[in-house]
């Protein structure tokens, strides 16, 4: 039985310590960028690290698309500035 006592503290230790340190960034705050439908004109929030996960195969000057939830069309980050 001392042992289940060893393990019950050592969860407790483990599970205290996941609060604190907060490891897996669960308390971070989601950045959400805006894109916007180039058929039907819809915007939608993509967070960002979905977005950054698609630069990995990207070529230069290629930006992310993503499939609009609305029409199925194709969406790419919305710009306040044309030129950016």
């Amino acid at each position: 039985m001392g042992k289940n006592k060893e393990l019950d503290e050592l969860n407790k230790a483990f599970l205290e310590s996941l609060d604190e340190d907060d490891p897996f960034g669960l308390n971070e705050d989601i950045k959400l960028l805006i894109f916007k439908c180039l058929n039907c004109g819809e915007e939608d929030e993509v967070p960002e690290y979905v977005v950054e996960e698609f630069h990995f195969d990207l070529k230069e000057n290629e930006e992310v698309e993503v499939v609009c939830p609305f029409c199925n069309g194709t969406m790419r980050r919305a710009r306040k500035d044309p030129s950016e």
